[in-house]
């Protein structure tokens, strides 16, 4: 398990919210204990933790524990094994979209359309965490976030660098870093769910290329290894590794090395999610001024954009021992405090997806860099685990193979079409 220091913040935020909200809270006739499972990212658990405290502060005699688990394939295995078995904490945050379709959530999950404070959510949220029978399942956990690429702002004023445009000239830009004698391109293998940037946030190319590739994959028409556009993330993840850009550690290094690096300028690009500007926050805050970011480039320059994220999902399931106070717990995660709260623990990563939610003035240039794509008509497309209920769970190796020149590019998406075929058989959807 990471460690970090959330005490001192969680104690500030407890002392503030108890003096404000305290007396329009509910008391709870018995002390409840409500556990709280998260991912182990240290933004991800500061975050949870903070919120823990403000609920607390709200409802004397409900108390929440956080319990973090790992990211990734191994996370998504642990998710659904406590979901099987019974065993699953009172509340949880995970992934929306393709993967929460994943975890049949008629089946383990409790809806919660019936809160009060359920108006507050945006639809664009909603339509990513409903059942098949229509209800939604979650409130929203963070910001919406953009897929692309973290960059250090004084390797690129010291190359005299500007931000790329196009796949050439994102190259060009590497080939300078690596005659300086520094990492061009860092990866993060000892974190398997690390390696998938180059080919889940290219989506935007894809789809800018072939408008209809989501609804013809789903159905089963369209595939990774014949469909040109969507070849390129293998085909450029081979290409980095091949150049002789990566980090010398890539195969071993960890996500919270990634971060570090391109904050202190140990290299020069960090394919990520922008969520990670939080743990830079934790991790290097001295740095949070380092680091940019842009979308990850296709071949035309003239059609640059963004691949975005929805936030993950706040859940209850239906095995929990204390509903009224987990629903309680949903409710208050509905509102603009709840995101005035996470603000102050981790920073805000992006634009929230509750109504009246705002952002400081003052964010980090990585959240800066990115707003300007959502305000662009036509710069943003849905990643398409958010377009279609189909991921495969080995993704992640694959790419994994892929960047290190274990598994030629062909060969990746090939294996991943057949990965795809498997999941969407088991979800039973037509054409496969």
């Amino acid at each position: 398990m990471l460690n970090f220091k959330t005490g001192t913040l969680v104690s500030a935020i407890a002392g503030i919210l108890m003096g404000m909200t305290a007396a329009s809270g509910s008391a709870w006739a018995d002390d409840v204990t409500l556990s709280f499972l998260v991912d182990n990212a240290p933004s991800t658990v500061a975050t949870a933790e903070a919120l823990a405290a403000a609920f607390e502060a709200k409802n004397p005699g409900v108390n929440v524990e956080v319990e973090s688990r790992p990211g990734g394939g191994d996370g998504d295995n642990i998710i659904k094994t406590r979901l099987a078995t019974g065993e699953m904490t009172d509340v949880f945050m995970y992934n929306s979209g393709s993967l929460f379709q994943a975890i049949n959530p008629v089946q383990n999950l409790v809806p919660l359309d019936d809160l009060s404070n359920f108006g507050n959510v945006l639809d664009s949220f909603k339509s990513v965490v409903t059942g098949t029978d229509g209800k939604v399942y979650g409130v929203p956990f963070g910001t919406a976030m953009g897929g692309g690429i973290l960059y250090n702002k004084k390797i690129y004023a010291e190359l005299g660098l500007s931000v790329p445009k196009s796949w050439a000239e994102f190259m060009a830009n590497n080939e300078k870093v690596k005659a300086a004698g520094k990492a061009a391109v860092i990866q993060t293998f000892g974190d398997t769910w690390t390696s998938q940037l180059f080919v889940l946030g290219d989506f935007f190319n894809v789809q800018k290329a072939v408008p209809s590739f989501a609804a013809d994959y789903t159905a089963g028409k369209a595939k990774y290894a014949s469909t040109p556009a969507a070849m390129k993330g293998f085909e450029r993840q081979e290409e980095v590794f091949k150049a002789g850009y990566l980090n010398e550690d890539f195969a071993a290094a960890t996500f919270t090395d990634g971060v570090q690096k391109v904050a202190t300028g140990e290299g020069a690009h960090y394919p990520m999610l922008t969520f990670a500007v939080s743990n830079i926050k934790e991790l290097a805050p001295d740095n949070l001024g380092d680091v940019g970011f842009f979308a990850i480039p296709g071949d035309d320059a003239a059609s640059n954009g963004l691949t975005t994220w929805m936030p993950g999902g706040f859940y209850i399931p239906k095995t929990t021992k204390h509903l009224e106070e987990a629903k309680a717990f949903a409710n208050f995660i509905a509102t603009t405090e709840a995101c005035d709260v996470q603000t102050a623990a981790a920073g805000a990563a992006g634009p929230y997806l509750v109504k009246d939610c705002t952002l400081p003035s003052d964010v980090p240039p990585v959240v800066s860099d990115m707003l300007p794509y959502f305000q662009t008509e036509g710069a943003t497309a849905p990643a398409l685990e958010f377009l279609s209920p189909i991921k495969g769970p080995a993704l992640e190796q694959i790419t994994v193979e892929v960047g290190s020149g274990i598994r030629a590019a062909a060969d990746g998406a090939a294996l991943y079409d057949e990965d795809v075929k498997k999941q969407a058989q088991q979800l039973g959807l037509p054409g496969w």
